[in-house]
């Protein structure tokens, strides 16, 4: 589904991505974990399209995708969501869907109808509110909304542009243990019926979601392994899980 071939970031001088190889097979979910700074953020803005690669190429379901905007990567079912949510305040949950839902399904915006008279739009922004664990607060303002309940409405507009891989950065930030909890149920729900890679400081998130997990450090991938292997991989607890890990 996704294939990353020694891609490349400078900013000047500084290389922020080195070299770095990726593969994903269709449904699985691929946690990035590394110290802030270890380019993270920087990798997946470069599978979204929002800042160019200097070197290598990225393929997305054989399709070379490299030098291709945003847009045209949200089209071909490249989803993401960002650390800082950005939605409507004033308007409900189901309006701020709405607005995600009618450019992916082909809708001009007519300011002189209401958006809610289209029923078609409708189900499909509350089955992403559904999805996202937040059908009971369709008709709520956002304003009212808790920080993790923002949270799972920038994963459920996420959702609502039909993406085919979701690239998801730091999803449970800020959040109390409680919220986190909830969020960790909902993605445990979407697994399988999205390839998702995953960016979490959260380790008991990343532990109890991963397929596989690549730890990135200075802008290179240190490894790539399964939960357990991680886990156990002296090289990845000296540079990254610290010594309370080491000794759980």
């Amino acid at each position: 589904m996704l294939t990353v071939e020694n891609l490349q970031k400078r900013f000047g001088g500084l290389t922020v991505t080195d070299r770095v190889n990726l593969s994903l097979v269709p449904g699985e979910l691929h946690a990035l974990i590394g110290p802030n700074g270890a380019g993270k953020t920087t990798l997946v803005n470069q599978l979204a399209g929002e800042i160019a690669p200097s070197g290598g190429r990225i393929l997305f379901d054989g399709v070379d995708i490299t030098a291709l905007p945003t847009w045209r990567r949200s089209l071909l079912g490249i989803g993401r969501s960002f650390q800082i949510s950005s939605v409507f305040g004033e308007f409900t949950a189901l309006q701020n869907l709405l607005l995600a839902v009618r450019p992916r399904r082909g809708h001009s915006f007519r300011f002189w109808r209401a958006a809610e008279s289209d029923q078609a739009l409708v189900a499909r922004a509350r089955q992403a509110l559904r999805d996202a664990g937040l059908a009971a607060r369709a008709d709520q303002p956002v304003a009212r909304l808790s920080h993790g309940e923002m949270r799972q409405l920038e994963l459920a507009m996420t959702l609502a542009t039909e993406p085919r891989l979701l690239l998801l950065d730091e999803p449970m930030a800020g959040m109390s243990p409680s919220d986190a909890e909830a969020v960790i149920g909902v993605l445990r729900g979407l697994k399988g019926r999205y390839t998702t890679v995953l960016i979490e400081h959260d380790m008991d998130a990343v532990f109890a979601l991963a397929d596989r997990i690549s730890v990135l450090f200075y802008g290179r991938i240190l490894v790539t392994g399964t939960v357990d292997e991680i886990r156990s991989n002296p090289v990845v607890r000296d540079a990254y899980l610290g010594h309370d890990e080491r000794n759980a």
